[in-house]
């Protein structure tokens, strides 16, 4: 790129708005899992069901972060660039729409439209950079992508427990590639520390698409509170998920939500913090669609008792948000708050006693632990300068 990028683009912008689609398509094929048994004991099929939900979020997650990237790394108003958000774009769609039967009737669908989306925009820069040494490293992708678009593609063609198993080894294949430097034999690898990207964008990237998430959790208790009759369980559920979604942004924010982008330009090497804080927002958006999955539920059968799987959904989407966010705050500082791990003992030795009470007592447990949190950072940063940015990398 001629000039590093400032705020993210406009395209990029409505790349973002597809994600807002598909991870309610997520949160709906999880809801579905957890609710399709008569009498709602799940057992070993819930546990499944959820490996395969979470299955289709790596998925979508692998597509917005090598756009994310790419971005923060090339010019995006090329328009080699722009075609290559394009075709993530409507890919993305794509595997949305197909998201809630993709393991069974929409299989072919989603694994076609994700594996022309990666396999496209390696071919894409490969071709735009010419003799460029970067060029190198896109074919090395291009590779990899090709190859585990193999195990894509049959196995949409296979039943389910096939599908499953050939669609896990080609997402461990191809993060597992992303994470020491897409090695190809006769073409080697390369160091992440080495590249060059456009850091403050690409922590604006970040903070963005933990927006997008964040919103989807919005739309889950809006959907689920009006789909509903405006009983005061129900509302109290529904005002419940709305304080929880408060919480977690302020959480998110405070401060190292602020800062990722100064924390990356200070990094000694800014490519291997861009790539640690992707690790950290997947959990933390793994959290809050698990968070989103509890407001359905519970908005739902706010006055019921709750069996285990739906439990789980409720604290521990607050409980893996906290995880990521500590590692987040490690990340920018270089030290985690001892309020992060005393919240997530709080949430996980609430869950015994919570399945004897109503659904709505849990999410009321979350928002107060979320609370206390948020209080100990206000309290932390009172009187104080604004904290700078230490990041141990």
């Amino acid at each position: 790129m001629a000039n590093p990028p400032g705020r993210a683009t406009f395209l990029e912008l409505f790349f973002d708005l597809v994600f807002v689609f598909a991870l309610t398509r997520i949160s709906a094929r999880a809801f579905e899992d957890l609710t399709r048994e008569p009498g709602r004991e799940h057992g070993w099929g819930t546990v499944t069901g959820g490996g395969k939900t979470l299955l289709l979020l790596l998925a979508l997650w692998a597509v917005w972060q090598g756009t994310a990237w790419t971005t923060s790394r090339y010019d995006p108003y090329r328009f080699a660039l722009q075609t290559v958000v394009i075709i993530a774009l409507v890919g993305s769609m794509v595997m949305g729409v197909a998201i809630p039967r993709a393991f069974s009737t929409t299989a072919l669908m989603f694994a076609v439209a994700y594996v022309v989306t990666q396999v496209s925009r390696p071919l894409i820069l490969a071709v735009g950079l010419g003799a460029h040494p970067y060029r190198r490293l896109k074919v090395r992708m291009a590779v990899v992508f090709a190859v585990s678009g193999v195990l894509w593609i049959v196995g949409a063609m296979l039943s389910t427990n096939g599908q499953v198993v050939l669609w896990t080894a080609a997402l461990i294949l191809e993060y597992g590639a992303a994470r020491f430097g897409w090695p190809v034999p006769g073409l080697g690898r390369s160091k992440v520390s080495k590249w060059e990207i456009a850091g403050e964008h690409l922590a604006e990237r970040y903070q963005q698409f933990f927006l997008v998430a964040l919103g989807e959790t919005i739309l889950v208790a809006g959907f689920a509170y009006s789909a509903e009759p405006y009983r005061s369980g129900h509302a109290w559920a529904f005002g419940l998920a709305v304080a929880t979604t408060i919480m977690l942004w302020r959480i998110y924010v405070q401060r190292a939500g602020q800062i990722l982008g100064e924390a990356v330009m200070k990094a000694r090497h800014p490519a291997n913090i861009g790539r640690s804080a992707a690790d950290t927002h997947l959990v933390m958006v793994v959290g809050l669609a698990a968070t989103a999955i509890g407001y359905e539920l519970i908005i739902g059968h706010p006055l019921e008792q709750i069996p285990g799987p739906w439990l789980a959904m409720v604290l521990g989407g607050p409980a893996l948000f906290l995880v990521g966010r500590a590692r987040f705050e490690y990340e920018v500082f270089g030290r985690v708050s001892p309020s992060r791990w005393i919240a997530v003992l709080v949430l996980a030795a609430a869950a015994v006693p919570l399945l004897l009470l109503p659904g709505v007592a849990a999410t009321a447990v979350g928002v107060l632990v979320l609370a206390a949190v948020a209080l100990a950072d206000s309290r932390r940063a009172r009187g104080a300068p604004p904290e700078a940015a230490a990041p141990p990398f």
